[in-house]
């Protein structure tokens, strides 16, 4: 059970140091549906978190853009880090970077530092580079704040059988996002009102998340 968005998903590729805060910071957002971590950005076949060679923590996040457009995301970007303290920390691990997925992307993404700079932003230091591969992370690195707590967990597992569909889903976007304080469960329950889903399947997320101990 997941947003029904209203048009065509969005896909957003971003690196802004550990992945783990990315990776909840996007997923307490209305408009983001699914958000999963990955490494990106090199060249290195099949990188894990001990080999990752020359590629950076990111995180991919798919969004309705009738909702939550690429410029928001992009200045949510680059409000929430800073691209000379991260880059070249750990090597290429941890990198500001943004890896567009069409020339429409890169396009906004100039004309949004263009507006930064008009308002006396210094021009970040962020690595512009098409997307062409992105490899998920390993479990233990997805939903890292919401799995701190089991008993959220747990009760997830009851409409989420599967690890993927519980990192695919909008709720579990949601609650990693409230585990590490971007959120709050009020807002949670608002927007979960207003998905376009059945009005019992809405009741049932509002009552299990209700009865989380966190």
């Amino acid at each position: 059970m997941s947003f029904n968005p209203t048009m065509p998903l969005e896909t957003a590729t971003l690196g802004m140091g550990c992945f783990w805060s990315p990776d909840a910071l996007f997923g307490s957002l209305p408009g983001v549906i699914r958000t999963q971590t990955g490494y990106a950005g090199g060249t290195t076949d099949q990188p894990s978190y001990r080999e990752m060679g020359d590629h950076s923590e990111m995180v991919q996040l798919d969004f309705d853009p009738e909702i939550l457009s690429f410029e928001d995301i992009l200045r949510i970007f680059w409000n929430n880090h800073n691209p000379v303290n991260i880059n070249d920390y750990k090597g290429r691990q941890y990198r500001s970077m943004v890896l567009y997925h069409n020339e429409l992307q890169k396009d906004k993404a100039e004309r949004v530092i263009r507006q930064c700079e008009g308002e006396g932003k210094a021009k970040p230091e962020t690595e512009f580079s098409p997307c062409a591969l992105f490899y998920p992370a390993e479990e233990r690195h997805q939903k890292y704040y919401l799995h701190r707590y089991p008993n959220a967990v747990e009760k997830l597992s009851s409409i989420y059988p599967s690890h993927q569909e519980l990192v695919n889903s909008t709720l579990a976007a949601r609650l990693n996002g409230l585990a590490k304080g971007y959120t709050n469960l009020s807002q949670i329950k608002q927007e979960i009102a207003g998905w376009k889903a059945d009005k019992e399947q809405k009741k049932r997320l509002i009552d299990l998340i209700s009865g989380i101990r966190w």
